[in-house]
């Protein structure tokens, strides 16, 4: 696998094998947060051929949802109980998913719907609607960046010899490693994924045997949003601050990563997720002015040498 090879190519560069330990764990758990954010973007594109650039917004308002947990809750979150700390995790990150999801639908029936097939209006409609939803935010929680502190028991670090590898990184993986499971079982383990990648190739049959494929778009844009607003709370919580432009800053990232991956292609997303968190981790460390723009020369090696993508999905 490509980010495989990317980190042996890396680690007679960085050296200390402690160091190596440390920045490879980093990338894997930044890896999965950018995957979490970026599946949903991709889900969104590859069942339903929507390019969603309103995706920020939902990752910003994950975000914020998140403070509305931890601020009213911080008396869990400064406990020793390491059940209250992880409630109060689980509860951000689960208000985030069903308040993006909620508000998706919404999204979904008011912006998206008219512009279905037309990828030029999507983009047009779909910028709008972010930028009246980041004014929103900016109207309800002001611009000012809110601050937001890990649960007690997630601060610190394991210590393995010379190497530590921060709690709150473990936790990132395991949850995107659950997420990427989740998505994979569904879409190819259950008669819903069955019917929307069977819509995707030919929705005038799954119509004609009954199904309403509206609804199950419908209910892949709301996982797509949810996902997103998840992604979000966790990548706040990594930064320790919220402010509106976060989404922004990160649909660039996820762009990048729908890219390299193969448009439309979840596999392709994690891989490739993990892929430019490793690049981006191993440059921050060995040429930090390089880390800058190390995505983008990712994803301009990769096309030039896959233009369609790493997994590059049939048809896109």
């Amino acid at each position: 696998m490509t980010p495989v090879i990317v980190a042996l190519v890396a680690a007679p560069f960085v050296g200390s094998a402690s160091t190596f330990v440390t920045l490879t764990a980093a990338g894997l758990a930044m890896g999965m947060m950018i995957f979490t954010m970026a599946s949903g973007l991709t889900l969104v594109f590859g069942m339903m051929d929507v390019l969603n650039f309103g995706h920020g917004a939902f990752i910003a308002l994950g975000a914020y949802v998140a403070t509305l947990v931890f601020l009213p809750l911080a008396g869990w979150s400064a406990s020793d109980s390491v059940a209250l700390n992880l409630a109060v995790f689980l509860l951000a990150i689960v208000a985030a998913a069903l308040v993006c999801g909620a508000l998706g639908w919404v999204f979904e029936r008011l912006i998206v719907k008219p512009v279905y097939g037309q990828h030029l209006r999507q983009i047009l409609a779909t910028i709008g609607g972010s930028i009246i939803a980041e004014q929103l935010m900016y109207a309800f929680w002001g611009p000012d960046q809110i601050p937001l502190s890990l649960p007690k028991t997630l601060e610190g670090s394991f210590v393995f010899g010379e190497a530590a590898i921060e709690k709150y990184r473990v936790l990132a993986t395991l949850v995107g490693l659950v997420v990427f499971a989740g998505e994979m079982l569904i879409l190819n383990r259950t008669k819903i994924g069955l019917l929307i990648r069977a819509g995707v190739e030919n929705r005038e049959m799954v119509e004609a045997l009954g199904y309403r494929i509206d609804r199950l778009f419908i209910g892949v844009f709301m996982a797509g949003s949810a996902l997103a607003g998840l992604g979000g709370a966790m990548m706040a919580l990594y930064r320790g601050q919220v402010h509106a432009t976060i989404g922004g800053e990160f649909l660039v990232l996820c762009f990048i990563v729908i890219i390299i991956g193969g448009l439309g292609s979840v596999g392709g997303s994690f891989v490739a997720s993990i892929l430019v968190a490793l690049i981006a981790n191993y440059a921050g460390f060995l040429a930090p002015k390089l880390a800058l723009v190390s995505n983008i020369l990712a994803m301009v090696v990769v096309l030039l040498w896959r233009p369609r993508g790493l997994y590059p999905v049939s048809g896109r």
